[in-house]
């Protein structure tokens, strides 16, 4: 019976496999050196891939899943961005494939089941590999999370490296901007202004809406002079500006970027994904930091979120914590967009799950959320393969030496910082 089984699962995924186009060879990023094979295609969903292929190769798959979410339709050289970004994977001898997702927008279910063709087509079209790991960045680490936990996918893979993840899940890992939204529109009334059609701020944005990043920008301005040099800004600029940043805990370099999301993000998972229902909401939450938090607390707009959209948000994205593989996270300690706290939420799923066995975090002295640095990531594969291939669960020490090693050879820095307290999500945004 069993050996009926195994046959009959071989069969659907050779029938799977043949399914999809072959790739075509392409000409590889120039930042990818001259030691490497490309190629690039689009699956049978409609989803663009990009391919390199080392001429040294250790016979090593790293499956990409990108962050995000991108919202605009993707397009044919878009995997290329991340291709550039972790070069040095391949440079290092790792085969590397990424899809660029059938669509924009929102969707960790459907970007795992992008991410997983993007595997068959590799291991149908171009080579066998002794070893296949998912790699997650930023979203993309939310989609490769859950990957870990989908017991039908994992099983096709050996280890996971999740890197700057947004590991908070759909329905609490964005709590925080809700709260810019409705803190930012106590004190600017910009978002929309007074004399435009008011609506729910956790909606986003209406679908018929016609304003732009531009626009969005400008009014940021208009309130906080967040892009102009401080001693420009007028004395209420300044006032509202510190009022927003200290009670979001949000940087101010990153305070745009977080109201892009909070507006056009969450009206493409409010209109497109959950049938105009918003899963967002701030209910009893007592902010705190502001110039006056008792007016802050009686004025800012309270909104409640739908039931059933939290419901049909947490089945694509929420992450239950029962990973099935070896996972190695990284994330630096000043990440301005996925706040390292973030790794505190998934910490403790794992742990509730009883999973802890298969989980090793590491941080990072750095400040950047899109890319950390190229020693790291060599040092954290090396640490995962060898763990899958001897058993030996790797330490947060034993990663940082192994950063320090590869220094010479690709550059950069190590800054690891191995006894670092990770405090809880709850520390950072606010419980609801």
């Amino acid at each position: 019976m069993r050996a009926t089984i195994v046959v009959a699962m071989l069969w659907a995924f050779a029938a799977h496999a043949e399914d999809m186009p072959a790739p075509a060879p392409a000409k590889c990023p120039d930042q990818l050196g001259a030691g490497a094979e490309c190629w690039s295609g689009k699956d049978r969903n409609g989803a663009y891939y990009w391919i390199a292929k080392p001429k040294a190769w250790n016979q090593v798959l790293i499956v990409h899943a990108h962050g995000g979410p991108r919202l605009p339709t993707p397009q044919a050289d878009s995997p290329i961005e991340d291709l550039v970004r972790f070069a040095v994977m391949v440079k290092a001898g790792y085969a590397w494939i990424g899809t660029a997702y059938r669509r924009g927008g929102y969707g960790v279910a459907m970007a795992v089941e992008d991410m997983d063709n993007s595997r068959l087509i590799f291991v149908d079209k171009i080579a066998k590999p002794r070893r296949i790991i998912a790699h997650g960045q930023s979203w993309g680490g939310n989609v490769a999370a859950k990957l870990d936990e989908t017991p039908s996918l994992a099983r096709f893979y050996d280890g996971v490296l999740l890197t700057s993840g947004v590991l908070g899940g759909g329905t609490h890992g964005y709590d925080y901007r809700i709260d810019l939204r409705a803190v930012y529109n106590f004190y600017c009334r910009n978002h929309p202004r007074p004399d435009e059609p008011q609506y729910p701020l956790n909606i986003g944005l209406p679908a018929n809406s016609t304003l732009s990043n531009a626009d969005l920008q400008a009014r940021i301005d208009e309130c906080t002079g967040v892009q102009q040099p401080a001693a420009a800004r007028s004395e209420a600029q300044k006032r509202n500006l510190a009022n927003i940043l200290a009670v979001t805990r949000i940087p101010e370099r990153t305070l745009v970027s977080h109201m892009n999301w909070a507006t056009f993000l969450f009206r493409d998972i409010v209109a497109k994904r959950l049938d105009g229902r918003a899963p967002f909401g701030n209910i009893g939450v007592q902010y705190r930091g502001a110039s006056d938090d008792a007016a802050l607390n009686a004025g800012v707009a309270r909104l409640a979120a739908d039931p059933q959209a939290v419901a049909k948000l947490a089945e694509d994205s929420d992450l239950s914590g029962r990973i099935a593989l070896p996972t190695i996270t990284l994330h630096a300690i000043d990440d301005p967009t996925a706040f390292v706290e973030h790794e505190a939420r998934y910490r403790d799923s794992v742990a509730a799950a009883g999973k802890s066995d298969l989980l090793v975090q590491n941080f990072l002295d750095e400040h950047d959320h899109s890319y950390l640095t190229a020693p790291a990531y060599v040092a954290a594969l090396e640490a995962l393969l060898n763990w899958i291939d001897k058993g030996a669960k790797p330490t947060p020490a034993e990663i940082a030496a192994a950063c320090q090693r590869h220094v010479k050879e690709f550059g950069e820095r190590c800054n690891f910082v191995t006894d670092y307290k990770l405090q809880p999500y709850a520390s950072r945004v606010y419980p609801r």
